[in-house]
């Protein structure tokens, strides 16, 4: 009875959230980021910026991985207004998978149209090395959980969405001539999502390759799930942060994560910020 009173009340926390969000943060901008692992200082470009800790929001586990500020903060970038939320909740930490995209929820229910995801994960491609970037163009969900399970809420949207734009064609053209105008590279490729937290095989990374996978993480997919469904506009950056399970001599680390992560986010900035103004016309 416990989960199904958590289910029922999904949409009734997402927005109140919602309404918390517009309050502080009126009028909500149309664009909204999502920062993951070490990637927190793309706020710092941000203009008069004002915050919300996640602890504020009623329902929302606050975010504990080692990278992740747990806040949200609202300003601009040369004039161009932007959200962003910095940091995420993970489903490894043991949080229901509706918790997880509680926050992707009241963004959308706020008012957000445009969502630009980022993580940090692991090289699969052999043409990846740490600290590339490379835009989504697909996922695998092996994660075990789908965050659209459970009762259905009309206020989210179809109960049975297409995903196969999840990956909004249109953002992805923005982000990849946005970098070309900064002058980055930015691959592209299939991203596979599993839950974490200890990192992949060597047998689980030989599988994911032979899927078609370019780089595998712990993230991303629930919230690209949940913003498609309610109509949000989506597209996602991974900071390939080190070669997976097998396809290298040395062991992985968060720290090394942390390490590459804080390197590559200027790079990652520049492109956000660049991309920008146009992703506020779509």
């Amino acid at each position: 009875m416990k989960n199904d009173s958590t289910h029922n009340n999904v949409a009734e926390v997402a927005t109140r959230a919602a309404e918390l969000i517009r309050d502080r943060f009126s009028p909500v901008p149309r664009v909204a980021m999502i920062l993951g692992s070490g990637l927190g200082g793309v706020t710092a470009s941000i203009d008069a910026p004002r915050t919300l800790s996640f602890d504020r929001i009623e329902g929302l586990p606050v975010a504990r991985v080692a990278g992740h500020a747990g806040q949200l903060v609202c300003g601009t970038i040369s004039s161009t207004p932007l959200l962003v939320q910095q940091g995420r909740v993970h489903f490894y930490e043991g949080h229901p998978i509706d918790k997880v995209v509680l926050l992707t929820r009241a963004l959308a229910l706020s008012g957000v149209k445009v969502l630009v995801v980022t993580n940090a994960c692991g090289g699969v491609a052999p043409d990846l090395k740490a600290g590339d970037l490379m835009r989504l163009t697909d996922h695998l969900n092996l994660m075990g959980a789908n965050p659209l399970t459970g009762p259905h809420h009309e206020a989210f949207g179809p109960r049975f969405p297409d995903l196969s734009r999840a990956y909004d064609p249109d953002v992805g053209a923005i982000l990849d001539q946005a970098a070309a105008d900064t002058g980055h590279t930015l691959h592209q490729g299939v991203y596979a999502a599993f839950s974490g937290p200890s990192y992949e095989t060597p047998a689980e990374i030989r599988m994911v390759q032979s899927l078609g996978a370019s780089a595998v993480g712990m993230s991303t997919v629930p919230e690209v799930i949940a913003a498609t469904q309610m109509g949000v506009r989506a597209g996602a950056i991974s900071c390939i942060a080190n070669s997976a399970a097998g396809m290298s001599q040395q062991g992985i680390s968060h720290a090394e994560v942390l390490d590459v992560t804080a390197s590559a986010s200027r790079r990652l900035a520049a492109i956000l910020e660049n991309a920008l103004p146009r992703l506020h016309e779509l």
